[in-house]
């Protein structure tokens, strides 16, 4: 493996930073140099990989704060190894994992069981996110000062709402002592009852029971009011809706510590997309009405929405082919999520530097995390992205065990066609 790679002739974009022609040499694992023409004086020239990359985008690794990676107790859904491989074929070389496996990472040992299998694997890097309570049962705090000194770098009990807004409070003050932010997976349970998609036209023509908008922005009105009384950190996960757009630009407008992602198939497809009864359109939260998405569209352009973050949730395909109402929720997107955010450039919904920011300096920022960027001293971790190269999804090419995605078939355009994580070349496309 060679110990210092230099990449010549590409755009480096490094958002906030540079952007324009340049090269960028990387001495082991950190970067040493970006610029234009890097004088290049080694030792040892046979320990050097030259990588040409004229006509591509250098860009700092892709950063995903939201993804599930299933292992301990899933791994016939996904594992550690099989998820972090999507993860760098799709341009991310940090990962942040939910803890929503069996057993919950509510403790050191899951924690610390998480970090091994990751660094065993050798591919993305990847960051445990604890849970909120134990079991995420929404009861009993867990011991977040545990989690944290252990490496969680953010907590939550994704899927499982908080309920109880006094245990949520707790949290948020626990959370704001050890100065991690509180995630939330924004949905009143008691509006949602047996709901399996967006409720509105398409559910009631399909006759199916519908989760209102009402449910996602009651908690989100919820969670910033405490997160105004405790001063907490507080991130909004995969918001769908146009009303959490308006509540989250409020509050940012009033000051409050909140920041938020969305998710590429909520900013891509409506509920339309269930009309055929595709379970792989199932996702919680659901696929909204046009209005939610170009909603979304807005708060991603004006700043409201900081991150854009894949929810990858990879399922078995036996699990997908029950009937709707049966079918668990969730669909994978780390093989996806580059292209479909390049096409909100390709819109004009975005420039090009500021959808990268949201999947890398942004990103970074919002979990505090030293990533995201391309400067020396900097973790060598850096994608290598071809704009312009057109694809198509074929799903049985996934890395990730998850076939699970309303996108199989589709036309793509731009892809990551190389990726180093601590200086080493973890991936390159065919």
């Amino acid at each position: 493996m060679p110990s210092h790679i230099l990449i010549r002739n590409g755009t480096v974009l490094d958002p906030g930073r540079y952007h324009g022609p340049g090269d960028v040499l990387i001495e082991g694992p950190v970067i040493k140099a970006v610029g234009r023409d890097l004088p290049v004086s080694l030792r040892s020239p046979r320990s050097l990989l030259t990588i040409d990359a004229t006509g591509l985008l250098v860009v700092p690794g892709l950063i995903d704060l939201h993804v599930h990676l299933r292992e301990p107790g899933f791994e016939y859904k996904e594992t550690i190894e099989t998820g972090t491989m999507a993860a760098v074929a799709g341009g991310f070389t940090s990962v942040c994992c939910m803890p929503n496996t069996n057993p919950v990472n509510d403790n050191q040992a899951v924690t610390d069981f998480i970090r091994a299998k990751a660094a065993a694997a050798g591919k993305a890097r990847v960051f445990p996110i604890g849970a909120i309570t134990k079991g995420s049962q929404g009861k009993e705090l867990a011991d977040i000062g545990e989690l944290v000194e252990a490496g969680c770098v953010a907590i939550s009990d994704d899927g499982r709402p908080v309920m109880d807004s006094s245990i949520m409070r707790r949290a948020m003050e626990y959370a704001r002592a050890f100065d991690v932010p509180v995630v939330d997976h924004c949905e009143d349970l008691h509006l949602t009852t047996r709901g399996c998609m967006n409720e509105g036209l398409v559910s009631t023509q399909l006759g199916i029971p519908g989760m209102p908008n009402a449910a996602e922005d009651v908690m989100v009105a919820r969670n910033l009011a405490l997160a105004e009384l405790t001063g907490a950190k507080l991130h909004l996960a995969h918001i769908s809706t146009a009303g959490s757009v308006r509540l989250i630009r409020e509050a940012k407008a009033r000051g409050l510590a909140v920041t938020a992602e969305a998710c590429p198939h909520h900013f891509t497809l409506t509920d339309e997309a269930t009309k055929t009864f595709d379970t792989n359109a199932k996702m919680n939260p659901p696929l909204r009405t046009s209005g939610d998405v170009d909603a979304i569209k807005d708060g991603l352009a004006d700043g409201t929405i900081d991150v854009i973050a894949t929810d990858h949730a990879p399922h078995a395909v036996q699990e997908k082919q029950l009937e709707f109402d049966a079918a668990p929720f969730g669909i994978v997107g780390l093989e996806t999520a580059l292209p479909l955010t390049l096409a909100l450039v390709d819109d004009g919904i975005l420039t090009l530097e500021t959808a990268l920011r949201k999947l890398t300096v942004e990103a970074a920022r919002v979990f505090g995390l030293k990533k995201g960027t391309l400067a020396p001293g900097a973790d060598a971790d850096v994608v290598i992205i071809d704009p312009a190269r057109e694809w198509t999804v074929d799903v049985s090419r996934f890395y990730s065990k998850g076939r699970n995605t309303p996108f199989a078939s589709w036309r793509m355009r731009g892809k990551a066609v190389k990726t180093i994580v601590a200086g080493k070349l973890v991936y390159e496309a065919d």
